[in-house]
């Protein structure tokens, strides 16, 4: 990897602090990029290479991560005087997929199907209610260790990007999460375990949650903000508990409020019946 790749490298990690996957992702996509045009460099090319290297790209997910790193560069060169034209190549335009979520009757009757006379039945039972009260990422919650709690209040330490926030518990969370710490004697740090005792895995808690719920951890994590939403909280309240970076990310529940409002005028205005 040449200097000005490790200089961004850097940049990506101390000023932008993203996460360790997605600075991977980074330079992994400019060095194909840069290997596609050597010998020329990175900071020789213009809009129209961009966009010629870009157009064998379908996939907008992909063609957007791709341009993610590469308007990054150009912008991380301009700003450190790399180079002194500023080049920027407009992102393409994705459908809005609207995040998909379960009420709490459809969790609560879901979590009547755990036995808890077990050890795995009283991890699974805390760990969805767990995820459900948090809001959590399900790679935040495997990362959270016993004395991130304080009481009712819960440190993520280990954030998207690297970032820490606080959030609180419901009681009803903290007293399933010390009714399964109570039986679990293996020693560890982490709260999250399998039966070996080893801090549990995405896949192992992505089939726990799917195998009662039908649905992946994340769906809870959208069940949790649309629950906020639905309830009146405000959008940048439901921001912060999330961890978003930004309140636009954020604004993809503000559907549920649209939704939320045409039910109660179905419901309860007198011209509902017309």
């Amino acid at each position: 990897m040449n200097d000005l790749l490790v200089a961004f490298e850097e940049y990506l990690s101390i000023v932008k602090v993203l996460g360790k996957t997605t600075i991977s992702s980074y330079i992994s996509d400019l060095s194909g990029l840069e290997t596609l045009i050597s010998p020329k460099k990175l900071t020789e090319l213009n809009t129209d290479e961009v966009l010629g290297f870009l157009a064998a790209f379908s996939n907008k997910r992909t063609l957007n991560r791709k341009l993610s790193a590469i308007n990054t560069f150009f912008r991380f060169c301009y700003e450190y005087h790399f180079e002194h034209t500023k080049i920027t190549v407009p992102m393409a335009k994705l459908p809005q997929n609207l995040p998909k979520y379960l009420d709490y009757e459809e969790i609560e009757r879901s979590l009547t199907l755990i036995d808890r006379s077990t050890l795995a039945g009283l991890r699974d039972y805390a760990l969805i209610l767990f995820l459900y009260a948090s809001g959590c990422r399900i790679s935040e919650a495997l990362n959270v260790q016993k004395n991130d709690i304080n009481g009712e209040w819960l440190k993520i330490r280990f954030a998207k990007g690297e970032k820490e926030r606080i959030v609180p518990l419901a009681k009803v969370a903290i007293e399933a999460l010390n009714e399964y710490l109570k039986y679990q004697d293996i020693r560890s740090r982490y709260l999250w375990l399998n039966y070996k005792g080893e801090k549990l895995s995405r896949i192992s808690a992505f089939k726990v949650v799917k195998k009662y719920l039908g649905a992946s951890p994340h769906v809870l994590r959208h069940s949790f903000a649309s629950a906020l939403i639905i309830g009146g909280a405000d959008l940048r309240v439901v921001q912060e508990l999330l961890g978003h970076s930004s309140l636009i990310t954020t604004q993809i529940y503000t559907h549920i409020q649209k939704q939320n409002l045409a039910h109660t005028i179905e419901s309860y205005h007198p011209l509902r019946s017309f």
